[in-house]
């Protein structure tokens, strides 16, 4: 299914929340915290979009791979690693919620108003990464 010739008005503001984001979220954290979030939900999509996001914003190939075992990988700032703890929570919405230390630990690095546009990131690439694993998308071949 091709969501956005069938649902126009939908997909067009799932388009808008996204510019949004966009503009609001510096865009090599959203993208890192797109990555995150598609590579927990499986979107071949929005990780093959995502990565290449990444590597056009300068960041390599080394972060990028990272991005799926971030717990591990010593080369992300305390800033991401919050950022990517609210991702993987708000991504893995347990029935308690957000985890209190992984909120403090967010509050440390972001204000409210950052925290606001994260969340509202967080919830748009899970929105997209529904759309693009139940449709069946399929990153295009890169050579």
């Amino acid at each position: 299914m091709k969501l956005g010739q069938v649902a126009r008005e939908g997909y067009r503001a799932v388009l808008d929340l996204e510019k949004y984001v966009r503009s609001n979220v510096d865009n090599k954290l959203l993208f890192l915290i797109q990555l995150r979030a598609s590579v927990l939900n499986g979107c071949a999509y929005c990780v093959d979009s995502h990565s290449h996001d990444l590597f056009e914003t300068g960041d390599s190939v080394q972060r990028v791979l990272g991005v799926s075992v971030w717990h591990e990988f010593p080369y992300f700032t305390p800033r991401e690693r919050a950022a990517f703890a609210l991702t993987d929570a708000v991504t893995r919405l347990e029935e308690a919620g957000v985890p209190e230390d992984v909120w403090t630990k967010a509050q440390e690095f972001f204000t409210e108003k950052e925290l606001a546009d994260l969340i509202l990131a967080i919830g748009t690439i899970n929105v997209w990464n529904r759309i693009g694993v139940s449709t069946g998308m399929r990153p295009p071949l890169r050579k």
